[in-house]
């Protein structure tokens, strides 16, 4: 089949290569010069089913409501603060129910399991090397946060994902770098769990998608998407749109206003995070891997020569206006936990962007209902940890296969009353 892939970050790259694998014609349009320059850009690249969970959670409300008047709270709010973002909060304080959480974050640990292989899978099939490192530590700073860290660990129980629970001594023999002045009470290793540099890996796999025979059209920005009589794409500064047999949209934030188009009016909207990145200053004051300061939600990442430090949740507001206050938290984190690690006077890459969120967390993949229009969107944070499955999963269910993993919970109207659209 003749198939567009709108987007060619990492849900689109891979998307597009399980397609183009499969033996389909594929073109990926993307309104950016290259591949992974928005979302995918400089996320934290932590790969770690076991902490894919969906921010809709029991108690969530009041946590983020305590957040809101920290000095470095890792959940804020920005203005312009509109109706949809208002809508999408309270559509989210209705999923944050016991049943609810339970059963969706089931499901996307399970897409993240099967997506962690996937990678693997590539990864080996195609022989690419990439900045990446096994394992993941949370640390907790006091046993305040050791206790409010004891339901998640019941989860991880249940789940049955290996996870070891240190004191402050053995966190830190497996991370020797850490800053002895920093108070730590314990921390939670993940083994299986790892961090990779996610826009090196789309760069590579961008080049093996077109090898295998892919178009991809960068600078090319998409006005419309047509589904009847046929499916079809009016593409900015051309007079006729483009055939396509199907059409996969993944095209992050942008997926809302395209599919309103068409009818679908998705409960989708950008919570933006921020990252800085840097070279390493000295590598034997620099984590092996990454971390997680569970108090304020920053992880620290070693990806190769660099050091990368990700976090807070903005609603609300701008992709072009930074709050110096979350970049402050991320100075301070880093500053708490390896101090020596990056060369911070000059070459520090500040980035903010925008994470395409569902109102309760697993993202939707599968058929839009619209004839020839098919959805792999709303990833969220996890969309470096699901995209690969994600990928694999989509390109099984427009050949008329049976998926590896059970899709029920990942459609668009999952959720009565309060459907997503």
């Amino acid at each position: 089949m003749k198939i567009a892939v709108i987007g060619a970050g990492v849900i689109g790259v891979t998307t597009a290569y399980e397609l183009t694998r499969d033996g389909h014609e594929v073109t990926v349009f993307d309104r950016r010069a290259t591949a992974a320059e928005e979302t995918s850009f400089a996320n934290a690249g932590i790969v770690a089913p076991g902490y894919v969970a969906p921010w809709a959670a029991p108690g969530m409300p009041g946590k983020v409501l305590g957040h809101l008047l920290g000095r470095h709270a890792p959940v804020r709010l920005s203005w312009p603060l509109g109706a949809r973002e208002l809508a999408w909060m309270w559509r989210w304080y209705r999923a944050c129910k016991l049943d609810t959480y339970l059963a969706n974050r089931t499901r996307m640990h399970h897409l993240a399991n099967y997506s962690l292989a996937r990678l693997q899978q590539i990864t080996q099939d195609l022989k690419l090397e990439f900045d990446r490192q096994p394992g993941y530590m949370v640390l907790l700073r006091s046993e305040a946060d050791y206790r409010l860290a004891q339901p998640g660990l019941l989860t991880l129980r249940d789940l049955g994902v290996p996870f070891t629970e240190l004191d402050a001594t053995g966190a830190r023999q497996l991370e020797p770098a850490l800053n002895p002045d920093t108070a730590l009470a314990g921390a939670i290793h993940l083994p299986h769990a790892q961090v990779a540099n996610c826009r090196q890996f789309v760069l590579m796999l961008k080049n093996e998608t077109a090898r295998l025979g892919a178009q991809l059209r960068f600078n090319t920005s998409v006005d419309r998407i047509h589904h009847a009589p046929s499916v079809a794409l009016s593409l900015a500064g051309e007079p006729r749109p483009h055939q396509f047999d199907q059409v996969v949209v993944c095209a992050g934030v942008q997926c809302a206003s395209l599919l309103q188009a068409i009818g679908l009016e998705l409960a989708l909207i950008p919570v933006y995070g921020y990252a800085l990145s840097a070279t390493l200053r000295d590598p034997l004051q620099a984590p092996h891997s990454a971390v997680m300061d569970e108090r304020y939600k920053v992880s620290i990442s070693r990806l190769g020569q660099r050091i990368r430090v990700a976090g807070s949740a903005e609603l609300g507001g701008t992709p072009e206006r930074m709050r110096p206050g979350s970049i402050q938290t991320l100075h301070k984190v880093l500053q708490d936990w390896f101090p020596g690690a990056g060369q911070l006077s000059n070459g520090v890459q500040v980035w903010k962007g925008a994470r395409p969120m569902l109102p309760d967390g697993p993202p939707v993949i599968g058929a839009s209902g619209q004839g020839g229009v098919w959805l792999n969107l709303g990833h969220g944070s996890s969309g470096w940890a699901l995209a690969c499955g994600s990928a694999r999963v989509l390109a099984d269910l427009i050949a008329g296969r049976s998926p590896e993993v059970d899709m029920v919970g990942f459609g668009l109207n999952r959720e009565r009353p309060g459907h997503l659209v």
